[in-house]
């Protein structure tokens, strides 16, 4: 127990805990870049289906619009074969670029809840259930409120069917996107970029809020048993 406990073991500990840290900091941004093209990799993967989701979902739908040109797809399989055949291959990727930006949505998201959370914490010693569900749903609302019209732009690329600027037929261009929100905006004005936001906001703030609810939960529940100080307390 002597030798284990001695200064030369000691050293050795520091040395390592030190030398591992220099490690972890020169190649965090490794791990990061890791992490980002995990996330570019999924959009890439599950975006071909999200297309054939929206196009199925409004199949049957009525427009007003003269220019969209109904749809009849008989299921999964149809539809990517006359996607592929009609439009082609690059088109089951519609609306990549908006999604691969949407990445920004959660990141706001956790940026608020973190800076809403805090700032509890400095007027009270422990925050509630209501408090995290509430804070939760605020930060999940902002969140989706800002990046919404990003989010009309990759459904109406998903769905396909409209007119694109006849300078760039690029789908998905950060010009074309741009171009869509003008149209847009010209339309219908500035509203027509939030429309469904209502729905939208019911969907997703009340399911990050009882994520957020769960999440604090479970970990508190963890720091307790570890005998550490929990989150929601300052």
């Amino acid at each position: 127990m002597a030798s284990v406990l001695s200064y030369e073991s000691l050293v050795h500990a520091v040395a390592g805990a030190v030398g591992s840290m220099t490690a972890m900091t020169v190649f965090f941004p490794l791990d990061t870049a890791r992490l980002r093209l995990q996330g570019v990799v999924n959009v890439l993967l599950t975006t071909p289906l999200w297309v054939v989701n929206t196009r199925l979902k409004l199949q049957g739908a009525k427009f007003r619009n003269e220019d969209i040109v109904p749809t009849n797809y008989n299921g999964i399989i149809d539809a990517f074969h006359q996607i592929i055949r009609d439009e082609g291959i690059l088109a089951l990727w519609n609306g990549t670029f908006p999604s691969l930006l949407l990445v920004f949505n959660p990141a706001i998201q956790f940026m608020f809840y973190e800076g809403l959370k805090r700032q509890l914490l400095k007027k009270r010693m422990k925050l509630s259930s209501v408090d995290v569900f509430i804070i939760g749903a605020i930060a999940k609302a902002i969140a989706t409120t800002v990046t919404y019209p990003l989010q009309t732009v990759q459904s109406i690329l998903r769905f396909g069917h409209h007119r694109l600027n006849p300078e760039n037929r690029t789908l998905g261009s950060l010009r074309n996107i741009l171009y869509l929100l003008h149209q847009r905006v010209r339309r219908f004005g500035i509203m027509g970029l939030y429309k469904g936001l209502e729905a939208k906001l019911l969907q997703t703030a009340l399911t990050a809020a009882l994520m957020f609810l769960v999440y604090e939960k479970l970990t508190a529940a963890t720091f307790t048993v570890m005998g550490l100080k929990s989150a929601l307390k300052r």
